[in-house]
């Protein structure tokens, strides 16, 4: 998978979450407490942005009708059924990258 270069380590801050963009493909980066994480950026109830939700400690919140999602697992906070994929975070020279196909 190639490498999506994401933005400086140091201008995303813990409790941070941002979308990325590449194609028409969307991902949702969350910095936890300094651990970085990336998983589908699109929410499968309707459709929703999830990197410009919020993060509420490791889960991001969809902004258009607050589902809910572990950005370490891709869990579904009420459906273990529902589950996005998840992609590897790289730091390479202070800078975030993604691993994404």
């Amino acid at each position: 998978m190639p490498l999506i270069k994401f933005k400086a380590l140091a201008d995303f801050p813990p409790g941070a979450v941002e979308q990325v963009e590449s194609g028409e493909a969307l991902y949702a980066v969350c910095n936890v407490d300094g651990e970085l994480h990336c998983i589908e950026g699109t929410c499968p109830h309707a459709g929703g942005p999830l990197g410009e939700g919020n993060l509420h400690g490791n889960y991001v919140v969809c902004p258009w009708h607050g589902w809910e999602f572990d950005c370490r697992t891709g869990l579904n906070d009420s459906d273990e059924d529902v589950k996005l994929s998840t992609f590897p975070v790289v730091v390479h020279d202070g800078v975030v990258h993604i691993d994404v196909p």
